[in-house]
């Protein structure tokens, strides 16, 4: 495995365990040239998935994307970054379970969206600012005020 900080082509797992749900092994690696240490997961992937984008543009499935946009959008909360992560695996086994080999990339930020209000209110509507392509103050307001009705009736 190549390290992430200085590319160096080989890195050390310092340790390897099972996620809390079994569904993949999670090491702690290291590096030997720069020190630096970081996490990769291991899992099954059950088929190739394609992202059709908007424009019909189409590009190969990344899960990193997800849990990249997740810490975009969780950034300064209180979130840590193992839920984020476990947030984004359940993300790509509702993906993949779907038994399709192309999907729609509004349809991962409708689950990314699912995720996200679950953990974190504010880096849903950070998140959600971006995905939903707000076009002016009216429009973010009006889904403000929706969130506000949504949280009232969860309460």
């Amino acid at each position: 495995m190549r390290c992430p900080f200085c590319g160096h082509e080989e890195t050390q797992v310092k340790d390897s365990r099972p996620t809390e749900d079994n569904s993949a092994i999670r090491r702690r690696r290291a590096c030997p040239e720069c020190e630096e240490r970081f996490t990769t997961f291991e899992r099954v992937q059950m088929r190739e998935i394609t992202v059709v984008k908007s424009g019909e543009r189409k590009q190969p499935f990344d899960p990193d994307k997800i849990i990249k946009s997740m810490q975009i959008a969780l950034r300064k909360r209180p979130v840590e970054l193992a839920e984020i992560e476990k947030a984004a695996m359940e993300i790509v086994r509702q993906l993949e379970s779907m038994g399709e080999a192309e999907i729609r990339s509004f349809k991962i930020g409708q689950l990314v969206m699912n995720a996200l209000m679950d953990l974190d209110l504010v880096g849903y509507i950070r998140y959600a600012s971006v995905y939903k392509d707000f076009r002016d103050p009216d429009d973010f307001n009006d889904f403000l005020n929706k969130v506000q009705e949504l949280q009232k009736k969860a309460s």
